[in-house]
């Protein structure tokens, strides 16, 4: 799993930079969500189309010993991200709806239940496309808890759409440390050197563990869901930094290195942050073709493992995604901050997110980054 976790990651880290290339906008996706929903479908591709999806989701280094290694491991990490007795509820869920008229190779069925727990489902877009639409979107709402209700959009399918690979993810932990209501105020949060906007900032003095990273002049904060099996991770960088030159920066090795145990040091700290929600919705296509995966999306995709009778391309993949956070914790369901710390016997650091920051919930024992977001504009 290890090497599936290091593709995931830099899957994750190379899909925030080119979501994020508007650096004033608001980000948030599951990497991990679209990820896992692309390898189900990569399972048909062959030829160029599956080479490009193998780069897109920097699948190289565990594609080597036989795709198998690739869907096996997406098997245990999703097993073990969805496992039951957790103080989290966590729910995947991946779904491939194709036209009625397309016959599906009964191979592609099984190896989609094996390792996706995902079930094939026959629409009728060419006959009627407005009912297959609210179909989908149905599905959705039911396994984001009502969430993400409309995924798609009234012009996102026509009756020459074939096949829609759709994902959806919810999440909702409580804080290992709660913020208590009270402390909440009204404070301004910097959205640019010339422009601020009041937030509802919560506040926290208690022991996290923190690291500061001089080469990008930038604080790094863990803040744990109840029960230690995740965390929330928070990326602030210097008053006098741009939030886009940390992200430029970031890659996997270097992520990894920043995020190592023994070079957090838990301390208390005055935490303030705001109380924020977060809707966002992506048509992956562009981004999918930027990181290389172009292929899959024309006329000349090769998703002969899916069905050897009829060509066949991806119409849509669509990611929508929820979060909110607050005192108690985090709501965040998708279908597809500080000083330099200084050390003083006197002074409590302060970890003050009243600036543009990235944020990180990761599952600790997998490593596995299952949403990534940017809070740059309340």
């Amino acid at each position: 799993m290890d090497l599936l976790r290091e593709a995931n990651s830099t899957f994750a880290l190379n899909l925030l930079k080119i979501l994020g290339e508007d650096s004033l906008k608001n980000l948030f996706f599951s990497p991990m969500s679209i990820s896992s929903a692309l390898a189900m479908v990569f399972m048909g591709a062959k030829g160029n189309t599956a080479s490009q999806m193998v780069q897109a989701l920097s699948l190289e280094k565990c594609s080597g010993n036989g795709d198998g290694d690739v869907h096996q491991g997406f098997q245990s990490l999703l097993t073990e991200v969805n496992k039951t007795g957790t103080q989290y509820l966590l729910k995947t869920a991946n779904r491939l709806f194709t036209d009625k008229t397309f016959d599906l190779l009964a191979s592609f069925k099984d190896s989609c239940r094996k390792f996706y727990e995902a079930e094939m489902e026959e629409l009728d877009f060419k006959g009627d496309t407005e009912q297959s639409r609210q179909h989908i979107n149905t599905w959705v709402a039911k396994k984001t808890e009502d969430k993400i209700t409309e995924l798609l959009s009234r012009d996102s399918l026509n009756s020459d759409t074939l096949l829609v690979l759709v994902n959806a993810i919810y999440f909702k932990g409580n804080w290992e440390k709660r913020f208590n209501k009270e402390d909440t105020q009204e404070m301004p949060f910097k959205v640019s050197k010339n422009e601020e906007k009041l937030v509802q900032m919560m506040f926290k003095k208690s022991s996290f563990k923190m690291n500061y990273i001089g080469e990008i002049s930038t604080a790094i904060l863990l803040l744990p869901y109840a029960g230690n099996e995740l965390n929330m991770i928070i990326m602030l960088p210097d008053e006098h930094v741009e939030l886009k030159t940390v992200e430029k920066e970031i890659t996997y090795e270097k992520f990894i290195e920043w995020m190592r145990l023994d070079k957090m040091q838990e301390q208390k700290v005055e935490v303030f942050l705001p109380r924020f929600t977060l809707e966002e919705n992506y048509d992956m296509e562009d981004f999918l073709c930027k990181l290389g995966m172009t292929d899959a999306f024309e006329d000349r995709a090769d998703f002969s493992g899916i069905s050897s009778k009829q060509s066949l391309s991806l119409s849509k993949v669509v990611h929508k995604s929820f979060v909110e956070v607050n005192e108690e914790g985090t709501e965040a369901a998708a279908a597809t901050h500080v000083n330099k710390t200084k050390r003083s016997l006197s002074v409590t650091p302060c970890f003050c997110a009243n600036r543009p920051f990235l944020f990180f919930i990761q599952h600790v024992k997998t490593n596995g980054i299952l949403f990534c977001g940017r809070f740059s504009s309340p």
